[in-house]
């Protein structure tokens, strides 16, 4: 039986005289990774790029939660809570979100896990990384000058109209920010559709590549309409087109259609390479194929089609017809459908597996129990009655961090943790990852859960003071806050030592079978020394164990 490091591209066999430089090697200093275009490396400085941005959004949200354990605002004025809830929500959204796991991990790992030596692109990828930076600069420009209070959905006729608030820097950095994300996307699909290896058929990619595809499609398709969008509120505010200024024959609500029709499908953008994760940790931990390859491949596309179809449901309350919100409210309940057969699947695959609880699969039960609560209370959302009473309180809020940070960010950890010793060579301790796990799981939901039932009892959300009866409910949201943010902070530590003082991973150490555990740990540069024939379906277990019994019987 041919194995998955087959040579097939090289003349004469030659692949010994081949340099076995990996890709952190640093012969060239700094430049070389500036003007790098290897996509591994590139990961890389996005991870850099996005952890800076992941702890300053942070920050802000620490000052609101400070602001927020009395119910007086004694911390800070309300134009300055204004803006900390709005530059939390810019840099957090548009700057870690979005592109978190598919600038990080999917620029690392996609190449490699369809056989290729790097993306279709590679100069585009650097570009990228740049853009993703100036998006990033313009950002912090209207921090310097005064930052935003428009909230971060940019809400007409405030962005338009109200001067004291830096939107157009802001939003120059949001509109740059995009085409690092189309490029992003761009490439992905180029790769995938042209470079995978003889045998990576479509029905043996990685469910973690399915997933990026699929987040790929959003962005390409969705990205331009928020550029759009954003261009237009700009022009406004300086020239006074009047698209959406109702005294010049424009209509609010249209930037709400605009905004929506991207910021939908981008909870999809961010969810989808987390829900690939999860897939791959799962198989790898329960030694199983993941139950249902196909549906679960199929439902990230059908996530992304569905999700351009649901933006309305951000506006119940905004005045549209009855007749478009019952259709908005079905097409709601849908999509939850694919979503819910990723869950089942995941659960069959853990059924009867030989399961173990490294720190990646902590993570992926994480993201699982947190997903699922985000995801039902998802459909009170959805449901007309309840929105109007629910809607702009803190159960939104809620609802939201337990998509995106119970959910994203979870599989982001896990993502990391799972991967780092190929990223790497290292291993980092077990014990320490596994407490921040834990500790992460605990302060998340004691943070939000206390901020179901205030939006349940009415309290508004973006508001710096309120009636003293919520407060017990807003100091222990305070105090989860400040477990979850140690449960975030120890992983930056760990990894960090672990670079130096980490035990040796070996190529597998978790006997996972995507081609990227069958090479070198850091990886080569060019990934492979020779193409690789993918001879066997994914997660093939039973492939994996005569691969060995193979290598035994040679040595």
């Amino acid at each position: 039986m041919a194995s998955v490091s087959t040579i097939v591209s090289l003349p004469n066999q030659q692949t010994a005289t081949l340099p076995k430089r990996t890709y952190l090697n640093n012969e060239h200093g700094l430049m070389s990774w500036l003007l790098t275009g290897d996509h591994k490396r590139i990961g890389i400085l996005y991870l850099i790029s996005i952890t800076f941005f992941f702890f300053l959004g942070g920050l802000f949200a620490g000052m609101i939660r400070l602001e927020l354990l009395t119910p007086q605002p004694d911390l800070v004025a309300s134009d300055t809570y204004n803006k900390f809830f709005t530059m939390h929500g810019i840099i957090m959204i548009f700057l870690f979100l979005v592109p978190s796991v598919p600038a990080t991990l999917g620029n690392f790992l996609v190449p490699i896990m369809i056989g290729a030596k790097d993306l279709a692109f590679p100069k585009l990828n650097l570009l990228s990384w740049y853009l993703y930076l100036t998006g990033g600069l313009f950002t912090l420009a209207a921090l310097a000058l005064g930052g935003v209070d428009t909230g971060w959905t940019f809400t007409t006729p405030l962005s338009t109209h109200y001067l004291n608030t830096h939107v157009i820097t802001a939003a120059t950095g949001i509109f740059i920010a995009g085409f690092a994300s189309i490029f992003t996307g761009l490439n992905f699909i180029v790769t995938i559709h042209r470079m995978r290896a003889p045998g990576m058929t479509w029905f043996r990619l990685p469910l973690f590549v399915w997933s990026n595809y699929a987040a790929s499609i959003l962005m390409v398709l969705g990205t331009p309409v928020l550029a759009i969008a954003l261009l237009l509120v700009a022009l406004e505010r300086t020239i006074g087109i009047g698209v959406f200024d109702p005294t010049k024959g424009g209509d609010p609500l249209l930037f709400q259609h605009l905004f929506w029709f991207y910021s939908h499908p981008a909870v999809y953008i961010m969810i989808l390479p987390g829900m690939g994760i999860i897939s791959e940790i799962i198989s790898t931990f329960s030694r199983k194929r993941v139950f249902g390859y196909t549906a679960v491949a199929f439902s990230s596309v059908a996530i992304a089609v569905f999700g351009f179809f649901v933006w309305a449901h951000h506006m119940f309350i905004m005045g549209v017809s009855n007749y478009s919100a019952l259709v908005f409210s079905l097409l709601t309940m849908l999509v939850a459908v694919p979503s819910a057969i990723k869950i089942f699947n995941w659960a069959f695959t853990l059924q009867k597996g030989s399961i173990t609880f490294e720190t990646p699969m902590l993570y992926a039960f994480a993201f699982i129990g947190l997903f699922t609560i985000g995801g039902l209370t998802g459909v009170f959302l959805g449901s007309l009655g309840m929105d109007i009473h629910l809607t702009e309180t803190y159960f939104i809020v809620a609802h939201f961090h337990y998509v995106m940070v119970g959910g994203m960010l979870m599989a982001f950890l896990g993502g990391i943790h799972f991967w780092w010793p190929k990223m790497t060579g290292r291993m980092y301790p077990e014990s320490l990852s596994k407490l921040s796990a834990v500790t992460s799981f605990i302060g998340f939901n004691l943070t939000f859960m206390p901020q179901f039932i205030l939006g349940y009892l009415g309290m508004p959300r973006r508001y710096h003071a309120y009636p003293p009866e919520f407060q017990v409910l807003n100091v222990l949201s305070t105090a989860g806050a400040t477990v979850l943010g140690i449960g975030f902070l120890m992983p930056v530590l760990y990894l960090a030592w672990s670079l130096k003082y980490g035990a040796i991973a070996g190529n597998n150490p978790w006997q996972a079978t995507g081609l990227e555990w069958q090479i070198q740990s850091p990886p080569l540069t060019e990934n492979f020394l020779a193409t690789p024939i993918m001879d066997h379906e994914a997660y093939d277990y039973e492939w994996l164990e005569r691969k060995h019994a193979e290598e035994v019987t040679v040595a």
